[in-house]
């Protein structure tokens, strides 16, 4: 049975009255997201999917060793017993993983506002080992996410994609991703050129692209499984606990690395790898810099690390309760958090956010509440043309 939304099931109560915005959603891409928008150089290396039984919906990948099983892409509101990354048809995928129409009312049956839309696919992309083929694949996810998310543009904040290859092409592709009316870009864990041993996001030859993103009102993101793969003990569900390593190094390469020091109006997100972490990472980056900074080298700092990471970086997460409470504690500054449903996949809080939104958010303020699910988006996005001061929320 086909996991598609209903546009007779009206609104979920919602936890506050002010706007809840996902700051981390994502689509399922179709079959024809490549081959319909690719450079046509590159056209017979497109990704193309094939949908076979035992196997279900999958991307081939040229210059990949493995096949992209759509699964758990598009498995929200599924039981846990019911989870399989194969064998899934793409009938058996939630249409609005692709159809901008039905993703509107999939967010009324959340009780959601708006999202901040994330590729699927294109996650696993950022690890190709062909750059020009990478280019060439992002350039044509940006073409349809753009057509996607300009069907509601009040309710949906596309993310576009550069390769990285060089810092100069990069701006290029900020340019391209602004005019398209996206709203940020997704970063691949490591930069293009880095694969050659070229620059990382932490030298300074980095910063004419950051401040060229802040001039075109684009944010920059790193979400989960964009980089570099760590190799885990144990069994295979210890992998699980591992793939929030590249976001907390990817924040240490730049906290260390000064960039913040000499982009002071820079600003990052870190997508989808929980928060409760963030004051532990924060007492441990501070310990590091006041006792090891002699002999383990990094940028001299102006001010202590914690205070980069509290200023400069977001971190989005789902039902991480532990960030709740640490927000409740002080040990977290509401506008550190924004919070996510991470619709459509497995891990989603959809369609149960509010339920879940009501009892974990109940100890915090109403202003700190209203900052976490929905606010601090708004600024960060620039969203004001949508979300007028006074709170209202998006009227389709």
């Amino acid at each position: 049975m086909a996991l598609t939304t209903d546009s007779r099931i009206e609104s979920a109560p919602r936890a506050i009255e002010t706007p809840i915005i996902s700051a981390d959603s994502h689509i399922t891409e179709p079959a024809w997201t490549y081959l319909d928008n690719i450079d046509p150089a590159f056209r017979d290396r497109a990704p193309f999917m094939t949908d076979e039984p035992g196997e279900g919906a999958c991307f081939h990948v040229p210059g990949m060793t493995y096949k992209i099983h759509l699964g758990l892409h598009s498995a929200a509101g599924r039981q846990s017993d019911q989870l399989s990354m194969k064998g899934v048809p793409f009938e058996g995928l939630h249409r609005a993983g692709w159809d901008a129409t039905a993703r509107v009312e999939a967010q009324q049956r959340d009780g959601v506002d708006g999202e901040v839309i994330y590729p699927s696919v294109g996650m696993l992309l950022c690890n190709h080992p062909d750059i020009d083929l990478k280019k060439a694949m992002f350039d044509a996810y940006n073409r349809w996410i753009a057509e996607y998310c300009a069907v509601a543009p009040d309710r949906l904040y596309g993310c576009g994609q550069t390769a990285a290859r060089t810092v100069a092409e990069a701006i290029t592709d900020l340019e391209a991703i602004a005019s398209a009316g996206l709203r940020g870009v997704m970063l691949p864990g490591t930069p293009g050129p880095a694969y050659e041993d070229g620059p990382d996001y932490d030298d300074p030859a980095w910063d004419d692209f950051y401040k060229a993103a802040i001039d075109l009102g684009l944010v920059l993101s790193f979400h989960i499984l964009t980089g570099e793969n760590y190799r885990p003990r144990g069994p295979k569900l210890n992998t699980f606990m591992s793939i929030i390593r590249g976001n907390q190094d990817l924040i240490g390469t730049f906290v260390f690395g000064g960039v913040f020091d000499r982009v002071p109006d820079l600003k990052i997100v870190c997508v989808e790898a929980d928060a409760g972490w963030v004051p532990h990472f924060s007492y441990r980056m501070d310990h590091a810099y006041n006792r090891h900074r002699n002999w383990l080298k990094g940028a001299t700092l102006e001010r202590r690390p914690s205070e980069y990471l509290e200023e400069h970086v977001k971190v989005t997460f789902q039902d991480d309760w532990s960030a709740f409470r640490m927000a409740e504690a002080g040990l977290l500054k509401p506008q550190q958090l924004m919070w996510a449903n991470d619709y459509p996949h497995s891990d989603s809080t959809w369609p149960y956010s509010q339920a879940m939104l009501a009892e974990q958010t109940s100890a915090l303020s109403d202003e700190a509440r209203a900052k976490i699910l929905g606010g601090n988006a708004v600024e960060l996005y620039n969203l004001g043309d949508i979300f007028d001061p006074s709170g209202a929320t998006a009227s389709s």
